[in-house]
């Protein structure tokens, strides 16, 4: 007789019974169906805290706290003007307006949703067009100073 997946079945001891709990004294498990004497974990609704370490002190409360975490703080990722004279000259900028995007693809900044903020240290000497999220005051003025200009990337 061929085997098909009808008739497949798991062999004797793979597998257990559920144990089934609250079905009176019969069952072997009757009187406190598993649960123990007394205590909160015997109740209806008991619930545990997820952080619960069996009594002890817990993490969150055992490590010191200090300092003051802003939600509102921007992380940039930063390029400095003398990054950007060594792409032009390596040739990997070749376009004449520089963006965020063009950033990225020329390996510059690593991800492409974070702001850019350029820089003022290094020197320029190539004529950009440079669009970025925030410029530094030096940053600005060595593009201008090279012939370039600034625009602030919305």
């Amino acid at each position: 007789m061929a085997n098909h997946l009808g008739s497949l079945s798991s062999p004797r001891g793979a597998t257990k019974a559920k144990k089934r709990i609250g079905r009176g004294p019969g069952s072997g498990r009757g009187g406190t169906a598993t649960r123990g004497h007394k205590g909160h974990e015997s109740r209806s609704g008991f619930n545990q805290l997820k952080n619960f370490e069996g009594g002890q002190m817990a993490y969150i409360r055992r490590v010191p706290k200090y300092g003051f975490h802003n939600p509102f703080r921007v992380e940039y990722q930063v390029v400095n003007i003398g990054r950007l004279q060594e792409l032009v000259d390596k040739g990997k900028l070749q376009v004449d307006s520089i963006t965020p995007e063009t950033l990225y693809q020329a390996g510059a900044v690593s991800k492409k949703n974070k702001p850019v903020k350029i820089l003022g240290i290094g020197e320029l000497s190539a004529k950009l067009d440079v669009t970025a999220h925030k410029f530094s005051a030096s940053a600005h003025k060595s593009i201008e100073d090279a012939g370039g200009t600034v625009t602030i990337h919305e």
